[in-house]
């Protein structure tokens, strides 16, 4: 994802709401151990699997239906892909692309038993729409078409789903610059990499370039680690739970030096290692009540972005809480990952 590095690295460069520490990334390199955890893609059993074409079927709905979860506090990431299992369970034909096209919001509440509307109702089923039409009219109606379409390489499949696919377009204008951050796209690539073990449907030549999927939770992380330090304006921000507008520079900011930080992190620790660090297995983790404080819309384009004082109280607590904070579903796609464990630095490839 060259588009997306060499973005994100001219936002760094230019950013100021947000600076990468170098010290700060150094000292969290030294800390890493040499031995590189994995940890199963679905250990906990709430998605579709039938190691075929229904399944990528399903990661593609789910993956375009994956953000803002945080205006409705009982609602999670988990909801939404064990919901939609049970549905399609329930009736295999649920997400053909014709019966996509014709989705309204009463329909999708009820396909996930939800007792009200869903936070941007409208705009889900506006993307399902999209999604639907599209896969009729390029791909036969199979996101299976389109994956076999891409020929074994995970950058083309970023590319041509945000080609093929608007609301997947991931980008920005920053300071005159178009900048490429490609989240849900990427995290539909990883999807599908964890679930098929880098096998069949899920077998990438070049899953390694795959970046970080700039999360909510990725800069309050990196923050708390010291590889991120904030202006005072935007800790200000953050601090009194003000929501980051999606588009602004603050949003880009976070976004982008996030990727860029752990690109420059996985540079040390490959020269500190001694190898290349490989995209190894997709990571899925515990709930928590993240979701429900933080908007994932910005990672999307579609709405706002909050990073609360809450997300700092919380990864400022216990280690133990601070790994359940960076398992959750929410952040947990991204090619590297550090968790703090026992005062113990890890790094996660998959």
């Amino acid at each position: 994802m060259d588009q997306v590095k060499a973005t994100a690295a001219f936002v760094a460069n230019r950013s100021s709401h947000v600076v990468v520490d170098s010290a700060g990334l150094e000292k969290v390199v030294e800390n890493i151990q040499d031995k590189i955890p994995k940890i199963e893609w679905d250990f906990e059993g709430i998605h579709y699997f039938d190691n075929g074409p229904l399944t990528v079927q399903y990661l593609f709905v789910l993956d375009t239906l994956n953000f803002c979860f945080w205006p409705d506090k009982n609602l999670n990431y988990d909801d939404l892909a064990s919901g939609l299992k049970e549905a399609l369970e329930n009736d295999k034909s649920v997400f053909d692309a014709d019966h996509l096209q014709k989705f309204t919001g009463l329909q999708l509440r009820n396909l996930l038993k939800w007792p009200r509307p869903l936070p941007l109702e409208d705009e889900r089923v506006r993307l399902l729409h999209e999604v639907g039409f599209e896969l009729e009219r390029s791909f036969g109606g199979k996101a299976s078409n389109l994956v076999e379409s891409c020929g074994r390489s995970a950058a083309k499949l970023v590319a041509t789903i945000a080609s093929h696919f608007p609301g997947f377009r991931d980008h920005s204008v920053y300071k005159g610059h178009q900048i490429f951050l490609y989240k849900r796209a990427q995290i539909f690539a990883a999807d599908l990499y964890g679930a098929f073990k880098g096998q069949g449907y899920g077998e990438f030549n070049d899953i390694s370039s795959i970046t970080i999927f700039a999360d909510y939770i990725v800069p309050a992380m990196l923050r708390k680690l010291g590889v991120l330090k904030y202006s005072s304006t935007l800790a200000s921000i953050i601090e009194s739970n003000k929501e980051i507008v999606s588009g602004s520079e603050e949003e880009v900011e976070l976004r982008a030096c996030s990727i860029y930080a752990v690109e420059k992190m996985r540079d040390l620790i490959s020269v500190k290692l001694g190898k290349q660090l490989e995209f190894e297995r997709d990571l899925l983790g515990k709930k928590s009540d993240c979701d429900a404080i933080f908007c994932k819309c910005a990672e999307c384009g579609v709405g706002p972005m909050a990073l609360g004082l809450r997300c700092s109280n919380s990864i400022s607590s216990t280690p133990s809480d601070t790994l359940d904070i960076l398992l959750n579903r929410c952040y947990a796609r991204a090619a590297l990952i550090i968790l703090w464990e026992e005062d113990t630095f890890y790094l996660l490839t998959f």
